[in-house]
């Protein structure tokens, strides 16, 4: 069985979409087979590991209506071990078309419709990967119900934690109404510039708050990671011998054995 993680921050920029990318590269490079859904109706996901939109039959806005099975909006990608589940902008009428389904069924669960739609492949997988629009809306709790964990990326820069504390609220409410079993996969820190004092007085403070949570890897800010993405790769196929690509691989690394860890553990 899959496990299934969303990457989220409403904040946008702060690296989401580009470790939803990557990390599903690396732990398909590693080895697992990986299940990438572009979840936010600007299709960064979708671009940024080489679908052409305007070739697509299939989406998860049509997944999500319950017109297809899951298994035809799947698109292989060529990188290994790696599809996707793709993203165009009709996806962002999605709340005003369960809010109609709503009216048509009171017993319609607008919040489990992605959890719907990936039980029907989750036993296909290793890991499922969510990336998350940058807002708490209605996507966002279909994703949390969805999920097994939330990965949280933090940007290395002023303000790094405002709004950490409404995305815990978030999460918890989550946990609490929808999804009970919902855990913090971790925390990661991203666009480090690890030459300025204040990138570093961030990682203090997300590793004095996180403790344990955050992961040991930090993602570096690098043109190169900016780059992958306008040429539909992620960076381990458009610079192998980048510190991006070292980075990325080192996190899926920490995100299997913790996960193995924890299916060892006397149940």
């Amino acid at each position: 069985m899959g496990k299934i993680i969303s990457l989220v921050n409403q904040k946008g920029g702060v690296g989401k979409t580009t470790t939803s990318i990557n990390l599903a590269s690396s732990l398909g490079l590693l080895g697992k087979k990986v299940l990438l859904v572009d979840f936010d109706p600007q299709g960064n996901a979708t671009t940024g590991v080489g679908i052409e939109k305007g070739d697509l039959k299939y989406t998860i806005h049509e997944a999500l209506l319950d017109l297809v099975p899951t298994k035809e909006v799947i698109v292989k990608t060529k990188f290994k071990n790696l599809s996707i589940i793709p993203s165009t902008v009709n996806l962002a009428a999605i709340e005003s078309e369960f809010n109609e389904k709503l009216r048509n069924d009171s017993t319609f669960s607008q919040s489990s419709q992605l959890k719907r739609v990936l039980s029907e492949v989750k036993d296909d997988y290793d890991y499922i990967l969510i990336d998350c629009p940058p807002s708490l809306s209605a996507l966002t709790n279909n994703a949390l119900t969805a999920s097994n964990s939330v990965l949280i990326p933090v940007q290395c820069e002023f303000y790094a934690m405002e709004g950490i504390l409404q995305l815990l609220n978030t999460v918890n409410i989550a946990r609490k109404n929808l999804n009970p079993s919902l855990e913090i996969e971790g925390v990661l820190l991203t666009m480090l510039d690890a030459r300025t004092i204040l990138g570093l007085d961030v990682v203090e403070d997300v590793r004095s708050f996180f403790k344990e949570k955050v992961y040991d890897t930090i993602i570096p800010r690098l043109i190169v990671l900016a780059e992958a993405p306008s040429h539909g790769k992620p960076i381990a196929d458009y610079n192998a011998n980048s510190r991006g690509t070292e980075a990325y691989i080192n996190l899926a690394k920490e995100v299997i054995e913790k996960n193995e860890r924890k299916e060892e553990r006397p149940r």
